[in-house]
């Protein structure tokens, strides 16, 4: 009798340590999916922090471009004027450091007019509608984005 109550016993607590191993199997299985979840979390932060600071670097100097740009429109007109060639290698210089920038002055004379990259500040007449004939104030894309519209004279067609 006393060793079928110890067998008994003993297959009791052995059922009882396959019951708490399977639970912390489980619990284990459960924490390492946490885990895994919350790394990929942290990822995704990380990322996403640095996808941010890069967008505020660029923003930052998408605006300090901007505020630049009327420098080198009155560099340029001044160009027109005054023949100095160091007027000329300054102003080389600045479309050098915008070109190294990826900032591209939009190319648009001759064209059609179109309202995407330009705004129309005079109309002359013309043999064809909407063409633009003159700048008037350059426009630029900074990485294949529109960072300044141009200013621009478009013909009219008179009869």
């Amino acid at each position: 009798m006393e060793e079928k109550k110890k067998k008994l016993k003993k297959h009791q607590n052995t059922k009882q340590v396959e019951f708490e191993l399977e639970q912390a199997k489980e619990q284990i299985k459960e924490y390492k999916e946490r885990y895994l979840r919350a790394l990929a979390d942290y990822q995704n932060l990380e990322k996403r922090v640095v996808q941010e600071k890069v967008q505020i670097i660029g923003n930052a100097n998408k605006q300090l471009i901007l505020k630049l740009l009327p420098f080198l429109d009155n560099l340029e007109k001044a160009g027109l004027f005054v023949k100095d060639s160091g007027l000329k290698m300054i102003k080389d210089e600045f479309h050098r450091i915008l070109k190294d920038e990826n900032i591209e002055e939009i190319q648009i004379v001759g064209k059609e007019f179109n309202p995407e990259f330009a705004e129309v500040v005079d109309i002359v007449k013309g043999e064809k509608d909407n063409i633009v004939i003159e700048v008037i104030r350059k426009g630029y894309m900074l990485n294949g984005k529109i960072l300044r519209i141009a200013q621009v004279k478009v013909t009219k067609k008179t009869k």
